[in-house]
């Protein structure tokens, strides 16, 4: 029967793997639909990014409750998850706690750390439960967090509940039947917080403390192959999208804007008396590209990475001043609706081996104008962002594929434009006209 278990175990794993590891490579696939981009430049300064802002949470913290309890779920749930180890050796060999002996009194230490740690998971989740659930924070509640955005936070944390309290209960009902003298259940000594569960448990039988303890193992590791594969849907991604994320972000300052090559280049020919005004410029003998971006795949591939790293919080959005005066713009709705694009787009990739053009674009039929014309660039998003997000990068080539492809800017901006170019300024005055005023009395 044992051996049954053992190979059920093996098939249940390799399943899970098989298909978080085939998810994953779709996502990866469909990051790198996008547009190339060196990112490659000042490891050491990207790696101290990664440590400061992934792995310690730095800008957590800034909201000090949130942050911390933030910081508890995190580090709890990574850590809590080292025992996976045990009970994948476990399964697959049919031992039971198999680094009992090999840790000696370091193990029930552990064990007794996971726990407390399992408790605090358990106090924060519904902490965070409360607070989006009860006291509703504004946040939690704007229009683009209904239906799957809100219930998707929701299961998140009714996941990480169940799988901190089967890890509890599967340690109450082995403590109780070690006190049984049940056979493979060896002396760990009295576990932290689990002891506080084992006196509901002392009318139980040995078998059905048995049943019990196998129900909560499985479940607690069927659960975590479920979460793993759950993440594919789930604004979750951000617990494994993070770290890159991070070590890819933006060096040079939030307001710096990137230069068009192509436009540039134009400049320069403008700019240059002896220059051929019919010259095609070098390496520019194919068809031109777009200017700015329409569609998801005129975006760079960090672009790409941030929607599926958007952790839905709300902060960008809570911080931006358009979306706080009532105009349309949200900065979490704008990574959200890129990543749902990009997920249609990869659906017709894996559905026709290619992109093949649907009568679709990110621009107008996901994100519209108005929106973007509403973003003041002033970066609030961006510094509020707790993994380093950059929705204006967005903002600004969806703008720009406005303005130089379609010269579809607002009217006030193409009367600055069209002043700049006749008057060398934003202002509609001659040139010769701009000292009038020091004659004025």
């Amino acid at each position: 029967m044992n051996y049954l278990s053992n190979i059920l175990f093996v098939i249940v794993l390799v399943i899970g793997i098989f298909m978080f590891a085939k998810n994953m490579g779709k996502l990866i696939r469909n990051v790198k639909l996008g547009r190339n981009v060196d990112r490659s430049d000042n490891s050491s300064e990207r790696w101290k990014t990664v440590l400061w802002v992934a792995l310690g949470q730095s800008k957590m913290t800034k909201k000090p409750l949130a942050g911390l309890l933030h910081i508890i779920v995190y580090a709890g749930f990574i850590i809590i998850n080292v025992e996976l180890l045990e009970i994948i050796i476990d399964g697959v060999f049919g031992t039971h706690r198999v680094f009992l002996e090999p840790l000696g009194s370091l193990y029930p230490f552990l064990i007794n750390a996971f726990e407390i740690l399992a408790f605090l998971v358990i106090v924060s989740v519904v902490i965070f439960w409360l607070r989006r659930n009860i006291l509703k924070l504004t946040r939690f509640h704007k229009p683009e967090m209904k239906g799957w955005a809100f219930n998707d936070a929701n299961n998140i944390l009714y996941i990480e509940t169940l799988l901190m309290s089967a890890f509890l209960i599967m340690n109450a009902t082995d403590w109780n039947l070690q006190q049984l003298g049940a056979e493979h259940y060896h002396a760990t000594g009295q576990f932290a917080i689990s002891q506080f569960i084992s006196p509901l448990l002392s009318g139980m039988s040995e078998i059905s403390l048995i049943v019990l303890e196998r129900g909560m193992w499985w479940f607690h590791i069927v659960g975590i192959l479920f979460f793993m594969n759950y993440l594919y849907w789930s604004k979750h991604l951000h617990i494994l999208f993070a770290f890159p994320n991070t070590y890819y972000s933006k060096l040079t300052p939030r307001g710096e804007l990137d230069n068009l090559e192509a436009v540039t280049t134009e400049v320069k020919m403008m700019m240059d008396p002896d220059a051929d005004p019919y010259a095609v410029p070098e390496g520019d003998e194919e068809e031109p590209g777009k200017l700015g971006a329409s569609d998801v795949l005129d975006l760079n591939w960090v672009q790409l990475m941030n929607a599926y790293t958007c952790t839905e919080c709300g902060r960008c959005t809570n911080v931006c001043p358009a979306n706080e005066t009532g105009k349309l713009l949200s900065p979490r709705n704008i990574m959200m609706k890129t990543r749902d694009r990009l997920e249609e787009v990869g659906k017709i990739v894996d559905e026709k081996g290619k992109f093949e053009d649907d009568g679709k674009s990110l621009l107008n039929d996901y994100i519209t104008p108005e929106e973007l014309w509403a973003c003041t660039t002033c970066n609030a998003c961006t510094d509020a962002c707790p993994v380093l997000i950059d929705p204006i990068s967005i903002i600004m080539d969806l703008r720009r594929y406005l303005v130089l492809e379609q010269s579809a800017a607002p009217t006030e901006l193409n009367m600055m434009m069209t002043n700049i170019e006749n008057n060398g300024a934003p202002w509609q005055y001659s040139p010769s006209d701009r000292l009038n005023w020091k004659d004025e009395e």
